[in-house]
């Protein structure tokens, strides 16, 4: 720090609390952090030479040729230089000089050692900054063979040159807006434009007119018009085309597509420069002769699936080929099968299926990709073809070398010497065949090989590798290093032995012999007319279909529990969980200042830097500090300024965490470390860890009263706590007595004496001689008696004395061994000389109390009250929850393995950025306020739930000066807003956690600069400060300006100097993307005043928004605005307003809103952040330690982007948030682990991941946009990283708080959402190609844990469905009771494949991760614990239909699309949904297929042959059961009053209101069924030809129920013809008849001639009546028949509307169309009733709605809330 010139202490005041001390000078232009157009400001961050050098650097234009196109001034730089040549924006140039300025100043002074000049720039830093600023586009000149245009020696440095391509490189980027997402577009015109700079400083001559050349585009503005424009309105077209996303991808070009186009040298002949705006590129895909797709075509299918990951099939595939071959013979081992020949060749049988896989993956690239292929192109398309004929070829050539094996085994009868000759011809062309696996394999195992062939823009090497993959830009050069490579393939190779053993012993082999039997059954009895005569081969696929697909998604499973057992070991020795709770704590808390100091404080910074010696012993020290060998402890009383900076620390945690309310007045005494007064000799630990130690050491003296000093000494210091506690409590009794008598009296020289002879015979070690310890006690009481008196708010002198006096008698006659006389006593000096009565009794006059106000004296004497009176172990302090774990969390990780701090000033920059559009930022005084129909206000809601913190907050209230509570609504009411928004997921809560880091890094800042002199001074500063201004106290009679003193900032803040405040502004900056803010501020919405005021309170706090200008009749411009709140002008300022080309939005928006904001970010890092996360303070702490990640490798590769674990803080809002929560939380900490290390494939899951900001900057941003495909847009960010070679890491030593939905409707919206995103991101082009660049096992991962998951998801759904549609199939046709009669059948094999399921159905294997996570970071038994008490509130309910959930939409997505962005809301869930509104939600995703379902197992029940038997029954169906059962009343028993059957018959009503609703034209889906009818067929519109054919197919399963169940009647009298089934469409018929009739009857009597209308029902009766007679009269007909028919038509009818709905287009012009609606109607009401009729019932019974108020909210009820008060309404009147 010598090298700065440090801020006098003026400034300090002037960016202090109060900063309004100097007038304001309206001239001043506005800045954003630095006013760099004025160097000479009285700014702190201008102190720093580093950023004058920057800014210098930049003012260096010298002799360069001065612009024609603008005034030329003399303060003017480089980049305006650059912008007048250019012409770009003034406000571009202006905030790319910050920018630029900022980041080299923070570059120098991070350099290690220092420049011996720290007043000019340092050429290093900038060689390093435009090599990584241009190293994308480097790679991209290199990939397309073209020559760099930076045209700079390294053997000559330049600086200015260097300045002026990254200039120029930030410039064309801060204005790109929109194409900022595509960055080798971005590269193409920065080549350009950097080639003529070139010209312009090597003075070239313009050949046509004779003068200095100039840039081909210039002028104003004229990059935005004539660049950026013709590419941004391209894409905007392009998005029209798409018909808002629903059009298919495949016929509009995206930003991926456009990009793309500049992957391929045709950009330079085709598009030129400057751009020709005639060529076919700018021609929108509407249009015809546009440029197609480019790169890639997104195809709709769930071919995709095995097109994007076809290694994982082929294996799946052939595996299960050879293992049904070998199970074949039935042997037991599958060895002792492959001793036979006949069994081996057929083994090679795999080798045709893997050919046939190949042609099948060629064919499927024909039938994507053909689109590709263009007269450009023509070479790609010639690949394809040769692809697929070669693939073809080689099935011939298998299939005749396999045949001359058979013919030749026939002709010889045997395996002679010719036909094993021929088997070895198979194998050698078998090896032909497989020896591009086999190179792959060689470069597998040496993959840095692989890695320079990839990178290295070789011709040679591209010919070799084109038949085998395309060439792309990115996705090359992917291999991790070996010892990663190890790690994940070992992991693997275990995954796949358990899964393939598995599968053939438990799925394959028992199998095979039910399948012999039902092969070898010839005389089966079918029930039905069958069209394969004698034949079972259906039944045995049928058999088969359940297994195979529980084998293709079973390897999930299998990872599932692998990853949980590594996770949970990698925790372990990552120590996580090693402090759980307070006694852990306890143990550790004396290490804990050493932990602080080597964690989080700088070491001294070492020239040479960090050697592997260094290592070695930063690894001994932390052994050291964990496990406590050696003393730190004892180190940290003799450095006293080390001890002071850990008390600095501790109280700032623990003051902001009563400014929060997460622990009340007296916990924080408790809590704290008091600075060092009173003139105690020994760090004074927290009261906490101090409670019951002196007691302890009490009874210790009192039992060894004959035992010498030495050895009680020893006893007692066997504890440290309890050394400490005894030498405190000594030395404060010694300093309490003397400061309350007067000092020139004689009593106070008579404790003066007293406490000198102990002093004494301590140091002689003759106490014990000396003294009766059994006088101890009685001192004990009387001192307890004392300081009890003093802590009483009126203080009553006379008992005072009265005690000092009792504590005299006790020390004087009691104490001592050796009786003394008085005599004795005056001569030793222990007694007063002046006997006579008028001095008075001893005491009397000699007492004399501190002042009340004296606030550290009574603070001190509650503390040591405490200390003497605590029997307890305190365990329980803090009382709350979230602050015990905050506690743990942070004193755990301080123990954790973190890279080390350095100094605030030699950190990483970073900043955050936040998208929001309009959600709450705070809670308003009407919503607190408004009750729910129960009579539940959000305020009332949220004092029940954090009870305890609201009784803190009114503690907290009170002591600034609140008298009533009536006062929160009217003087206090901003306090209780912001109380309750910091409770909610509110923009405020997400600010306020965020400027956290700036608080911290002005601390860490003070800490890093101040001397020993600085915080000794200080510490006692703060004393003095407590004393006289009373700040923190605790009495309530304080006055309104002192309370806002201590609310303004926090204690430490009262030592800063001043230049704290610009070190943290240089490193750090917080940008809120408002996107809508501007139109917020011209509408007056309470939103934008509650953003200004969030402005207004935190200075690093920017906000970015769009801003639309109207300029004429419908045309309008846009521009992104960045502004302030200045603190000087009291007022908002805005900072820079750059043009955009047009509106925002062409793509998702939450992305868009990102770009737009991005440019305004500052430093070397960017933490996204969503708007429902949260910060802590003691987590900001060691950010700047995550950091410093960025300089480590990990693997072959330093991180791109760090991951963050977060901590899901919505988890006690109720049982269904606590499940999501217990969700969340195992994948962000235990599967991202594993993810991140061995499998090295982390992608970036949503926020708070840490982005190296110019890395991404330069590669297309911290998301993609293009519509609807991108609909997950963080998850691409984690893909592109990944693909351009990045390297994604994860750290869970520091946390961020994150919510989540509450209610099962939100949870629903986002989980639709999720799946949607992944139904869309199998069809992307990153999805493709990570599938097919990754080597085979980092491929498994990323697809079992992206993907696949969602897939594999659907598959146990499909399974549940095969396995029941199988059941039913046996059933109905015969073959189960055939099978069953005959005898040798294999019942038992049945019964094993039937049970198959069950195992995985119960999803016991998805919950695994959640208790082992939980076993890890809590302990074993409360983990087990929690998972029981989750069952019991029903969790596996929750988790089957959230199953449900993502089946629907995911499979959705692929078969139709219509992927869209659900807004799930963020508020409390306390409010009844109505039953209308769940059915809406849930009737097609849920009901309709639980009814399926339902009926298939009614119809098995009634049917089969095995049912009979009521126990088989039920052990094979309890887990569809249960299926069923949750899709159907989860929505109810997780909805608040699900069963109160008042609610009950309103929502019946309801519903059927909904369903009647004619409605007009503008009815909402809310209040009219016919138009939800119609919305929910919106994704039929949308799909393809094949997506349609599809929708066909699967509803002619509903068909099969009449085909089964007709030849079941009676009336069919056991007939197998077809006719029964043709003539059974007659009831159709004749019922679709009877409801027209009677439909068109009504119509047209209904109104008018009623009398008509019912003789027309008369007759319709009369007639079903005679029919119905006859039927049983004169046929077989039964009366049971009538209700069985209904099994068999109802599906039907369904089936018929499913089909009808996709022939819509067709069908609506008829008068058809009416009767559908009708008939669509009458089965919505069926349901609806069918789903009613048990809510309806368990709501009639008594006892159940109080039951499942227990379930839904039990994890408040434990904590001692009235849930059930709120839930009804019935306030208690304490509350009121």
């Amino acid at each position: 720090m010598s090298l700065r010139q440090r801020t006098p202490p003026a400034v300090a005041s002037q960016y202090g609390a109060n900063r309004s001390s100097q007038p304001p000078n309206p001239e001043e232009e506005a800045y954003n952090i630095i006013p760099i157009h004025n160097l000479i400001a009285d700014h702190p961050s201008l102190r720093f030479p580093e950023v004058r050098a920057a800014a210098y650097a930049l003012r260096a234009v010298g002799s360069l040729r001065k612009p024609p196109f603008g005034a030329w001034r003399d303060q003017m730089d480089l980049l305006d230089w650059l912008g007048l040549f250019f012409g770009f924006q003034s406000d571009n140039v202006r905030n790319q000089r910050e920018h630029l300025v900022l980041h080299l100043a923070n570059a120098q002074m991070r350099l290690q050692p220092p420049p011996d000049n720290i007043d000019t720039l340092d050429p290093g830093v900038l060689r390093r900054f435009r090599r990584k600023m241009l190293s994308n586009y480097s790679a991209w000149c290199s990939y397309l063979g073209r020559k760099s245009n930076i045209w700079i020696r390294d053997s000559a440095p330049d600086p200015r040159r260097e300045l002026l391509y990254t200039g120029l490189y930030l410039l064309v980027w801060g204005e790109s807006a929109n194409i900022r997402f595509m960055p080798e577009c971005i590269c193409y015109i920065f080549h350009h434009m950097a080639m003529e700079l070139n010209r312009i400083l090597e003075d070239y001559i313009d050949e046509n007119t004779g003068q200095p050349v100039l840039p081909s585009i210039a002028g104003e503005n004229a990059y935005l018009n004539r660049v950026v424009k013709p590419i941004y309105e391209t894409v905007s077209a392009e998005v029209e085309g798409s018909k808002n996303g629903t059009s298919p991808h495949s016929a509009w070009r995206n930003y991926d597509d456009i990009n793309e186009y500049f992957w391929s040298p045709r950009c330079f002949q085709k598009l030129k420069w400057p751009m020709d705006l005639g060529s076919n590129f700018f021609v929108p895909s509407s249009k015809s002769k546009h440029v197609g797709k480019t790169g890639f075509v997104e195809q709709r299918s769930f071919w995709n699936l095995y097109r994007s990951f076809d290694r994982l099939w082929v294996m799946l595939i052939l595996f299960l080929q050879a293992a049904i071959i070998i199970a074949w013979e039935g042997k037991e081992y599958p060895w002792q099968a492959l001793e036979s020949r006949y069994v081996q060749v057929r083994v090679l049988t795999v080798f045709l299926t893997w050919s046939a896989l190949r042609l099948l993956q060629s064919l499927l690239d024909v039938g994507m990709q053909y689109s590709l292929v263009s007269r450009e192109t023509l070479w790609l398309g010639v690949r394809m073809v040769m692809k697929t004929v070669v693939a073809a070829g080689w099935i011939i050539v298998f299939a005749v070398f396999y045949a001359r094996i058979w013919t030749q085994e026939h002709k010889d009868r045997g395996w002679s010497s010719r036909a094993n000759a021929r088997v070895v011809n198979f194998l050698v062309v078998a090896l032909v065949f497989i020896l591009p696996e086999l190179l792959a394999l060689a470069l597998f195992v040496v993959p840095w090989i692989r890695n320079f062939l990839e990178e290295r823009n070789w011709r040679i090497f591209y010919m070799l590798s084109w038949w085998f993959q395309r060439r792309t830009f990115v996705g090359r050069g992917l291999r991790e290093g070996l010892v990663d490579n190890i790690k994940y393939t070992s992991f693997w190779i275990l995954v796949l032995a358990t899964k393939f053993s598995f599968s053939y012993f438990l799925q394959v082999k028992p199998m095979v012999a039910p399948t012999k039997d039902l092969l070898r059954l010839k005389n089966s009895e079918y029930e039905w007319h069958e069209f394969f005569d004698h034949s079972n081969r259906l039944a045995v696929g049928l058999l088969w279909l359940p297994v195979v697909l529980m084998y293709l998604m079973d390897l999930n499973i299998w990872y599932s529990i692998y990853s949980s057992f590594y996770g949970a070991g990698a925790g372990l020795l990552s120590h996580l969980g090693e402090i759980r709770n307070i006694q852990q704590l306890r143990l550790r808390f004396q290490f804990f200042a050493s932990a602080i100091k080597f964690n989080l404080m700088p070491e001294e910074q070492l020239l040479h830097g960090r050697g592997m010696r260094n290592r070695f012993n930063d690894a001994i020290h932390r052994l050291k500090l964990r496990y406590g060998l050696g003393q730190p402890y004892k180190k940290l009383e003799s450095n006293h300024v080390e001890a002071t900076k850990f008390a600095l620390i501790w109280n700032e945690i623990i003051s902001i965490f009563r400014e929060e309310d997460i622990i009340s007045d007296h916990e924080l005494e408790l809590l704290e470390l008091p600075q060092n007064s009173w003139n105690v000799r020994v760090i004074r630990w927290p009261c906490l860890l101090l409670c019951n130690e002196l007691l302890l050491a009490l009874s210790q003296a009192k039992e060894l009263v004959e035992a010498p000093d030495k050895w009680l000494w020893y006893k007692i210091c066997k504890n440290e706590y309890r050394r400490c506690v005894v030498i405190e409590s000594y030395d404060s009794i010694k300093h309490l007595l003397l400061q309350i008598t007067k000092f020139d009296s004689e009593e106070h020289s008579i404790i003066k004496v007293l406490f000198q002879e102990i002093d004494h015979s301590i140091e002689i070690e003759k106490f014990t001689r000396t003294f009766k310890m059994t006088a101890l006690p009685q001192i004990h009481l009387k001192l307890i008696a004392l300081l009890q008196l003093l802590s009483e708010p009126k203080k009553d002198t006379n008992k005072v004395v009265n005690i000092l006096q009792a504590l005299y008698e006790i020390a004087t006659r009691n104490f001592f061994k050796d009786q003394r006389n008085m005599d004795q006593l005056m001569e030793d000096g222990l007694a007063p000389r002046n006997l006579s009565p008028s001095a008075g009794l001893l005491f009397e006059y000699a007492v004399e109390l501190p002042d009340a106000n004296n606030e550290t004296f009574y603070r001190q004497v509650r503390r040591l009250r405490t200390i003497l009176t605590s029997r307890d172990s305190m365990n329980n302090i803090p009382k709350n929850l979230e602050a015990r774990r905050r506690i743990a969390f942070f004193s755990n990780s301080l123990f954790m393995n973190m890279p080390h701090a350095p100094q605030v000033e030699k950190m990483m920059a970073f900043t955050v950025l936040t998208p929001y559009y309009n959600e709450e930022v705070l809670y308003s005084k009407e919503q607190l306020r408004t009750e729910n129909e129960d009579g539940i206000s959000t305020l009332y809601y949220l004092q029940t739930i954090y009870d305890d913190e609201w009784k803190n907050f009114l503690e907290r209230m009170k002591r600034e000066g609140m008298k009533d509570k009536n006062e929160l609504w009217t003087t206090n009411l901003r306090d209780l807003r912001l109380w309750a928004s910091f409770r909610g997921q509110t923009l405020s809560r997400t600010v306020r956690g965020m400027m956290y880091y700036y608080r911290a890094l002005k601390m860490l800042a003070y800490l890093d600069s101040a001397s020993e002199k600085d915080i000794e001074e200080g510490s006692q500063e703060l004393i003095t400060v407590r004393r006289n201004d009373n700040i923190d106290g605790f009495n309530s009679e304080r006055s309104p300006s002192s309370r806002s003193l201590s609310r303004a900032s926090s204690s430490v803040s009262l030592l800063f100097k001043g230049h704290e405040y610009g070190t943290a502004l240089m490193k750090y900056t917080y940008v809120v993307a408002c996107q809508i803010y501007g139109s917020q501020k011209a509408k007056k919405d309470p939103h934008a005043e509650e953003i200004l005021y969030l402005m207004k309170n935190n200075e690093a706090l920017r906000v970015a928004y769009v801003d639309e200008v109207s300029t004429g009749r419908d045309k309008g411009e846009y521009y992104s605005v960045l502004v302030k709140y200045d603190q000087q002008l009291q007022k908002e300022v805005e900072i820079y307003r750059v043009r955009l080309p047009g509106p925002l939005k062409l793509g998702e928006g939450k992305p868009e809103n990102q770009n737009h904001a991005f440019i305004f970010t500052r430093g070397d890092a960017v933490q996204t952040i969503d708007m429902n996360q949260d910060n802590y303070f003691e987590e900001a702490l060691k950010m700047r330690n995550l950091l410093e990640e960025y300089r480590t490798y990990y693997g072959i590769r330093k991180p791109t982007i760090l991951g963050v674990r977060e901590h899901i803080f919505t988890g006690s809002v109720s049982s269904l948030a606590w499940f999501m929560s217990a969700q969340e939380t195992s994948f962000v900490t235990l599967g991202q682990r594993v993810l991140a290390n061995p499998l090295k494939i982390r992608m970036h899951y949503g926020h708070p991941d840490v982005f190296d900001r110019f890395w991404f900057l330069t590669r297309g941003g911290i998301s993609k946009a293009s519509r609807v495909i991108n609909i997950s847009e963080d998850i691409f960010a984690g893909f592109n990283c990944t693909l351009r070679g990045g390297n994604v890491t994860h750290h869970e030593y520091i946390q961020v708080g994150k919510g989540r939905d509450v209610g099962l409707n939100q949870i629903s919206m986002f989980e639709a959402k999720v799946a949607s995103g992944n139904g869309e991101q199998v069809l992307s082009r990153d999805v493709y190609r990570l599938g097919h660049r990754l080597d085979f096992f980092r491929m498994l991962s990323f697809f079992y844990t992206t993907v696949g998951f969602f897939f594999n998801t659907m598959m146990v759904v499909l399974t549940v469905y095969a396995f029941l549609w199988g059941r039913l199939y046996l059933a109905l046709s015969g073959v189960e009771g055939s099978a069953l009669a005959n005898k040798n059948s294999n019942n038992k094999a049945l019964g094993t494949i039937l049970n198959q399921q069950f195992i995985i159905q119960l999803g016991l294997f998805t919950a695994l991760p959640m208790i082992v996570e939980n076993s890890l970071e809590h302990g074993f038994l409360p983990a087990i614990w929690d998972f029981i008490t989750m069952q019991l509130q029903l969790s596996s309910v929750f988790y089957t239909f959230s199953m449900g959930t993502r089946t629907h939409f995911f499979g959705r997505t692929i078969l139709h699309g219509g992927a869209k962005y659900r807004a799930t809301g963020r508020g409390f869930v306390v409010q009844h949904k109505s039953f209308a509104e769940n059915y809406r939600l849930y009737a097609r995703s849920h009901f309709v297929k639980a009814i399926e379902l339902g009926l298939i197992l009614t119809v098995y029940a009634a049917y089969s042959v095995i049912a009979t038997d009521t126990f088989v029954y039920i052990a094979m169906t309890i887990t569809s059961w249960f299926l069923v059962v949750s899709w159907i009343m989860a929505p109810f028993a997780f909805n608040p009053s699900g069963f109160d059957w008042l609610k009950t018959v309103d929502d019946f009503d309801d519903f059927m209101n909904w369903i009647w609703y004619r409605g007009g034209v503008f009815a909402k889906a809310e209040q009219s069924w016919e138009r939800w009818w119609y919305e929910e067929q919106d994704h039929l519109r949308t799909t393809g030809l094949w997506g349609k054919l599809l929708e066909i197919i699967l509803d002619l399963r509903f068909f099969f129920f009449q085909y089964g169940i007709v030849y079941q009647l009676g009336i069919a009298a056991h007939s197998t013809s077809i006719a029964v089934y043709l003539l059974s469409w007659i009831y159709v018929v004749v019922a679709v008849a009877i409801s027209l009739t009677i439909a068109y009857a009504r119509d047209k009597y209904a109104a008018k001639e009623h009398i008509y209308y019912r003789l027309v029902q008369f007759l319709v009766i009369l007639l079903v009546i005679i029919v119905i007679v006859a039927l049983l009269e004169f046929t077989h007909f039964k009366f049971i028949d009538l209700f069985t028919s209904l099994l068999a038509f109802i599906p039907t009818g369904w089936g018929l509307i499913l089909i009808a709905q996709v022939f819509r287009p067709f069908l609506q012009r008829t008068l058809a169309w009416g009767a559908i609606l009708s008939l669509a109607r009458l089965y919505d009401i069926m349901f609806g009733v069918i789903v009613m009729a048990p809510v309806a019932l368990l709501s009639w019974m008594p006892g159940f709605q109080s039951m499942q108020t227990r379930i839904l909210f039990n994890e408040a009820f434990s904590r001692g809330l009235h849930i059930s008060q709120i839930v009804t309404g019935k306030k208690s009147k304490s509350k009121n």
